[in-house]
């Protein structure tokens, strides 16, 4: 190879190298500027929020094993929430409780949610206030089976008129129905109707009277289920018209023959 060649080689391939290097020194320059430009981020605060374990039905017991701390963001924790720093000891104090509604697995749970252990089931997942009244159902006064717990009904009643004739009535309006026979939930099972033959519901003091009058007078009672958009809706009273001419307000009423003859308030003539 000639010497002139060899030179041009040599300056090639030092030419080369000295842009490779100068090359990776801008890129270390550059990396170094964004490094230095970009912002510090701070980390969110995190409390410690209990939630649930798995899902839990109504009626479900709270245990060490369906409860847990999970890390919370604090900008993210709402009224209601109970946390390691506004109660350390929940693990404890919630154990053997009672689920009032239904608690999906990781949802922080809530006082509103649960009720007190001590006592027996049903009445553990009665609202204050409220009362647990059985009526009986068939087939076709229940919806044909398809009314399950947490739904909710309209109460009709048909009673006679004069001569042939038959009148249907409301007497109670969108009441939830709080179990079927003695299920209180749902069936996991993929059962989407269940015929019992008695359903409990949950009525106020008020309401209790009405459906107590009605049962004496009506030849039927009649459960009509409603739309599950009306459980956002609230509670209604018994019908005033019902409660005015049959005297549901009284503290007595005197029945006979399947008529409300007299109350404690004469009401009723």
């Amino acid at each position: 190879m000639k010497p002139i060649r060899v030179v041009i080689l040599l300056v090639a391939v030092v030419a080369a190298g000295l842009a490779g290097v100068l090359a990776m020194g801008l890129m270390g320059q550059k990396r170094v500027v964004v490094e230095k430009s970009a912002p510090k981020l701070e980390r969110e605060p995190m409390i410690g929020v209990l939630v649930a374990s798995e899902s839990l039905p109504i009626g479900a017991r709270l245990t060490d094993k369906t409860m847990r701390w999970m890390q919370w963001p604090k900008g993210g924790v709402v009224d209601g929430f109970i946390t390691s720093q506004n109660r350390a000891n929940a693990l404890k104090d919630l154990d053997g409780m009672i689920v009032r509604m239904p608690i999906f697995e990781g949802e922080p749970i809530r006082l509103e949610k649960v009720a007190d252990g001590s006592s027996r089931t049903l009445s553990a997942l009665l609202p204050a206030g409220k009362r647990a009244v059985s009526t009986p159902i068939t087939v076709s006064t229940g919806a044909g089976g398809f009314i399950l717990p947490n739904d909710r009904v309209d109460v009709i009643m048909v009673r006679k008129g004069e001569g042939d004739t038959h009148i249907p009535e409301t007497v109670l309006s969108n009441v939830r129905v709080l179990a079927i026979d003695q299920q209180i939930e749902e069936k996991k099972d993929g059962v989407k109707a269940v015929v019992g033959t008695t359903a409990t519901l949950e009525l106020t003091d008020e309401q209790t009277m009405t459906l107590a009058a009605a049962q004496e007078v009506a030849e039927r009672l009649t459960l009509a289920l409603r739309s599950i958009a009306d459980a956002q809706e609230k509670d209604t009273a018994s019908t005033d018209d019902f409660s005015q001419r049959n005297g549901t307000s009284a503290q007595v009423q005197v029945i006979k023959s399947g008529q409300i003859v007299k109350s404690s308030q004469d009401t009723l003539q």
